[in-house]
């Protein structure tokens, strides 16, 4: 009966192989290889639409002595510029479809998103057609009015903006400041 218990003891102490490292090694090497071939298919997916929106010229430099007279910077995200009445056509050239952090301000001369890693985006007050509290924007989907929409002209293109503050509380102060901007008359800049 002892002799059981030792050969059973003697089992527990054998190494059994756990692991096949090789066919480890090359289903590792299988799953990098997809990873790295989506990250290469986005990337030139994103060039691809930059080459195709190269008719979009750049937006305007913020001018010197810009003043938030309207409304104080609001603190909140800019989310994305599209084509004017397509919310999922992102526009990517000039770093518009970047999503950062940024400060939205109204002054009488326009409007100035202040982005951080970003390039800033003035529009100026001729530029704007228009504003909404709207549900979403380039795939980012929010409560009803939980972002604000901006409508303003770049070139020959019209664009979407959206921008999402901080505290939605201040969507109403974005909005009824844009739509003072939109509705006084501006003088042709030509």
């Amino acid at each position: 009966m002892t002799q059981g218990w030792v050969r059973a003891a003697e089992d527990f102490t054998e190494q059994a192989d756990v692991t096949n490292w090789p066919a480890r090694v090359v289903l590792t090497l299988v799953v990098l290889a997809l990873i790295g071939l989506a990250v290469w298919g986005m990337a030139r997916g994103w060039r691809a639409r930059a080459a195709r929106q190269s008719d979009v010229p750049p937006p305007a430099a913020t001018p010197e002595g810009f003043r938030a007279d309207t409304l104080p910077p609001v603190p909140g995200v800019y989310l994305a510029s599209t084509r004017a009445g397509d919310w999922l056509d992102r526009v990517v050239v000039h770093g518009l479809g970047v999503r950062s952090r940024a400060r939205l301000s109204v002054g009488t001369a326009g409007l100035v998103l202040e982005r951080d890693g970003a390039a800033d985006v003035y529009v100026p007050a001729a530029d704007l057609r228009g504003v909404r509290l709207d549900r979403g924007i380039a795939g980012a989907v929010y409560e009803r009015g939980g972002l604000v929409v901006l409508t303003w002209d770049l070139g020959p293109t019209t664009l979407d903006t959206g921008f999402r503050a901080d505290r939605t509380d201040d969507h109403v102060a974005v909005v009824a400041a844009v739509r003072a901007l939109v509705d006084t008359p501006h003088p042709d800049p030509a």
